[in-house]
């Protein structure tokens, strides 16, 4: 209809395509948050002393954090490991509220 590619892509498909597009990198995202067999695979260490630096030190997870102070017999590890357990959760459902807004945002209406 005399339109090129680009604007077709431009104005047609991506209105249409962002809200899928938005809320799938959100759930990823939260999935990946929640899941520490893939971050422990790529080099986690079970407990860091200290604050990283640079993007080539030592790291750990939340979750392997958590696990880590589950299994010690102390009373405030039991403590501290469910606050972190409130806080990645709250992570997880505020990535996941934001891809409800995101969704419902940029969803076209016919």
């Amino acid at each position: 209809m005399g339109a090129t590619r680009w604007q077709t892509v431009r104005h047609h498909v991506l209105p249409y395509a962002l809200p899928g597009i938005f809320t799938g990198m959100i759930l990823t995202l939260s999935r990946a948050i929640g899941e520490a067999a893939l971050l422990i695979l790529l080099g986690a260490f079970l407990y860091v002393t200290y604050v990283p630096t640079s993007l080539k030190d030592n790291f750990t997870v939340i979750p392997l954090q958590i696990f880590d102070w589950a299994t010690k017999p102390q009373e405030g590890f039991a403590t501290i490991a469910s606050a972190a357990i409130l806080v990645l959760l709250g992570i997880l459902l505020i990535l996941n509220a934001a891809a409800i807004a995101l969704r419902s945002r940029f969803q076209m209406r016919w």
